[in-house]
């Protein structure tokens, strides 16, 4: 296997929280021991409902701020023993989108100035050269640097802000965009075209996306490997098509069976297999589990047993899992049984072989 762009292990992000005058309140913990590697030209999407814990990842990813422990590598280089000048260097092959179009870009600068800053900050000094490659980011990103680069972001769409925040995150020349629920405040129409955008943009510029998002069907067309989240922990690893297809702990069951369906509304039940709705109430981030071990979704979980509340699950591979898919659960939901029934077309086969032997 080839070496990961970047590679994360047991990265903790912790932080604390403080009553009236200063008192010492507690820990939220975020982040708890996640480790993960992403290859070139790839999109790992990160998943969970609000409050898991995914932009926290993300940006102690990058070290805004570093975390607390554990290790982050990018391109081979260790980002835990860098630090100002060397740290930043580091960092311009990783660049980030964020959620709000509007408010991540300067509403008082016109869109040319905005998408050449990285070039300025990177020491290109030349200001004709800046616009014109200015121009050649913004045409990437479908936009015409005659036609809106003097605008300024509140005369622009939701969608062609993102775009020029996406045209200002590939001026840095990256190899790694972090995209924090980026198309989330989007229109569905406008969404699916700016997926469809950064997967091209993937294929063109050999790009490697960390995709963050609450919606697992929203991702489901760009990602090629998946991770769900839950307050601060990873429940469930693998490539894409398997977790869509297989999913085997309880969480990621419940996140696709909220997902809207064609066939779900129209005979009136849900999808989720012979598991129930998750019952209890949602973990609080500042005290996940009292004490701090065991299983976080288990307030949660119908599958919990006593052993949940005392040990705390790790990412292995349950029996009938595909390759690469991994599940931190003490009692993941069955692979489902293979099919007994032949298919019409082993039917075919046979009467072709008879008539063969025949």
């Amino acid at each position: 296997m080839k070496e990961p762009l970047l590679r994360a292990r047991d990265v903790v992000q912790e932080f604390a929280v403080r009553g009236h005058g200063g008192v010492h309140d507690g820990v939220v913990r975020a982040v708890s021991g996640v480790s993960l590697d992403i290859y070139q030209g790839e999109t790992l999407s990160v998943v969970g409902e609000t409050g898991s814990g995914k932009s926290t990842l993300a940006r102690s990813l990058m070290h805004a701020p570093p975390p607390k422990s554990g290790d982050v590598a990018f391109q081979g280089t260790s980002l835990t023993r860098l630090h100002g000048a060397a740290l930043r260097d580091a960092r311009r092959a990783m660049q980030m989108i964020f959620q709000d179009p509007y408010t991540s870009l300067d509403p008082l600068w016109p869109v040319a100035r905005i998408v050449a800053e990285p070039l300025v900050a990177a020491g290109m000094r030349d200001r004709a050269k800046r616009r014109q490659r200015a121009g050649e980011l913004l045409d990437q990103v479908g936009l015409d640097i005659s036609v809106h680069g003097a605008r300024r972001a509140r005369e622009l769409s939701g969608g062609q802000c993102q775009r020029v925040a996406i045209a200002r995150a590939l001026a840095a020349s990256p190899a790694l965009i972090i995209a924090d629920e980026a198309v989330s405040s989007l229109d569905v129409l406008v969404q699916a075209q700016v997926l469809n955008l950064l997967d091209g943009l993937r294929t063109s510029l050999g790009l490697s996306y960390l995709f963050i998002a609450h919606d697992l069907a929203l991702v489901k067309q760009v990602s090629d490997r998946v991770a769900v989240m839950y307050l601060g922990r990873l429940c469930e690893t693998g490539p894409a098509d398997e977790v869509y297809a297989r999913p085997r702990h309880p969480y990621t069951v419940e996140l696709l069976d909220a997902v809207p369906r064609v066939e779900q509304a129209a005979l009136g039940k849900r999808t989720g297999g012979d598991l129930p709705g998750a019952g209890g109430t949602a973990g609080d981030p500042a005290s996940p589990a009292s004490p701090p071990s065991g299983c976080r979704f288990r307030t949660r979980c119908p599958r919990a047993q006593a052993r949940c509340a005392t040990e705390t699950p790790v990412l292995v591979a349950p029996p009938g899992s595909g390759p690469g898919h991994l599940v931190a659960c003490h009692f993941p939901v069955p692979a489902p049984a293979p099919s007994s029934a032949p298919s019409p077309e082993s039917h075919e086969i046979s009467r072709n072989e008879e008539q063969s032997a025949s």
